[in-house]
């Protein structure tokens, strides 16, 4: 078996994912070559040297359709031997293409593979490309609920009030506000530019630092209508006939922003990194995936990092800081509560909360953002998870070298 090597890694700015956001003129396909682009230019790589270019998506139709890694790979002028696959696990297809390149350079049957993703979110919404997960007679089926009820039943489950998780939410508008003051991005952010080489972007614009937990207070719950008028919360007594009234705790300002962006991560063998003048920065330390229940869904990153850490031989004390994706605010609460983690060592620069969530990118932007903590706090571990539509959870651990 070889090692997983993270050679670099890098992203766009997330832009706001409305027609007014500064990187809604940007097509999804041109979001991902630029960052095909900025990796290769940033390694003075040999792209003849590269198997695959694997890119996370989720909402995989109309301009985000096809294969959009092969033709991103093709636009940025790869040579043609690097194929490319598109994938998605929903909220976690960013982490989940860096696991799968990991998985195939560990194992022997790839070299050197880009892993990462993308999400326009503002030129092709979520749900545009249909399918069984906004279908009501299938959720019904399978016993699953809308997102949003999930994470209010996770929230009401768990004790979390909507002061506790507003306060969050704007603790994470504080951090990541005091992270773009300093510059801690600019190191993988790669700003966008349009045909002429003018900045279209050049660092996130989702941010909304003023926000307190007064204004907070003022937004009404996004899904209680939802929930309570159209029957929806019943559908959860199947499995949790313990809970009399779930608590709709959720709004646009304690839950993830939608956003434009892309990333890509450099993953290769020791040896072929030498071969090309490539020190690597972390390796890929252990992964996994697991399912979880459907209704509650949003817990899977408690399941996942048990799995995880039983596999690799590890403790939750070996890892030094975490980024656990925030979907909604309750998911990262919960996390932290069932393993009673520092909040200090989680999400140290804000999260999607505050920066955004482009789905099919969001897990490689994790990592990413992960790594350069990592090597900004001079520490070694760092373990980045997610939570996915339909119960899900992945988790990868990385360790500098």
């Amino acid at each position: 078996m070889s090692e997983a090597m993270i050679f670099d890694a890098v992203r766009t700015p997330r832009g706001k994912g409305k027609p007014g956001g500064s990187l809604h003129t940007v097509r999804p396909l041109d979001l991902m070559t630029h960052v095909l682009e900025a990796i290769r230019d940033r390694n003075a790589l040999d792209t003849s040297r590269v198997d695959d270019v694997i890119a996370g998506c989720v909402t995989q139709t109309g301009e985000q359709g096809a294969c959009i890694a092969r033709f991103a790979a093709l636009n940025a002028g790869y040579d043609q031997s690097a194929a490319g696959v598109t994938l998605n696990r929903f909220c976690a297809s960013g982490l989940e293409s860096i696991n799968q390149a990991a998985a195939m350079v560990a194992s022997g049957f790839a070299d050197m593979i880009i892993a990462g993703g993308v999400e326009s979110m503002s030129r092709v919404p979520m749900g545009s490309d249909g399918g069984a997960i906004w279908d009501a007679q299938t959720q019904w089926d399978i016993g699953s609920v809308p997102q949003g009820v999930s994470a209010d039943l996770l929230a009401t489950l768990r004790g979390i009030t909507r002061e506790a998780a507003d306060a969050f939410a704007v603790e994470s508008q504080r951090r990541a506000a005091e992270a773009l003051e300093a510059g801690v991005f600019d190191k993988s952010v790669v700003p966008v530019k349009d045909r002429n080489g003018l900045p279209l972007l050049e660092r996130d614009e989702y941010p909304r630092p003023g926000t307190s937990v007064d204004a907070l207070a003022k937004l009404n719950p996004s899904f209680e209508v939802m929930g309570k008028q159209f029957g929806i919360d019943h559908l959860t007594k199947s499995k949790y006939p313990q809970v009399e009234s779930i608590n709709h705790i959720h709004h646009a300002g304690n839950s993830s922003g939608i956003v434009d962006g892309a990333a890509a991560v450099l993953i290769g063998n020791a040896e072929v990194g030498k071969s090309m003048g490539m020190k690597p920065r972390a390796k890929i330390r252990a992964l996994a995936a697991t399912g979880s229940e459907p209704i509650l869904m949003l817990d899977g990153p408690i399941p996942v990092t048990r799995k995880l850490l039983k596999r690799a031989g590890m403790e939750l004390s070996d890892i030094d800081l975490f980024e656990v994706n925030e979907a909604f605010a309750a998911v990262p609460m919960a996390f932290m509560q069932e393993f009673e983690v520092d909040p200090a060592i989680v999400n140290i620069h804000g999260g999607a909360i505050a920066l955004g969530h482009p789905l099919g990118a969001t897990g490689a932007m994790l990592l990413g953002t992960a790594l350069d903590l990592l090597e900004e706090r001079d520490q070694s571990t760092a373990l980045v998870t997610l939570c996915i539509g339909g119960g899900m959870g992945v988790a990868t651990v990385i360790e500098r070298v």
